[in-house]
């Protein structure tokens, strides 16, 4: 079960990115059913794939951080539109 320490970094995570990329979208933030102990941010990814990819970099620079800080394994995934709640 995820904990409120995990769903603030999560959100944290997700408003860093969104601050520097405005059209991703959050969808939801879940517990990672393929790996135990690890939260996935699933998101409205950008559709420039130059910036998907700068993107994806600088969340593994704060994902990183996190782990180190907190110990907390968080990971973005894309997720569509339909999706979209």
């Amino acid at each position: 079960m995820m904990n409120l320490k995990e769903r603030e970094l999560s959100n944290q995570l997700f408003t860093t990115l969104k601050q520097q990329f405005p059209e991703i979208d959050l969808v939801e933030i879940v517990e990672n059913q393929v790996q135990a102990d690890s939260i996935r941010v699933r998101m409205i990814m950008p559709e420039d794939e130059d910036k998907e990819i700068e993107m994806r970099e600088k969340a593994s620079e704060i994902s990183t951080d996190i782990l180190l800080d907190y110990g907390y394994h968080i990971l973005i995934s894309s997720a569509s539109r339909a999706e979209q709640a």
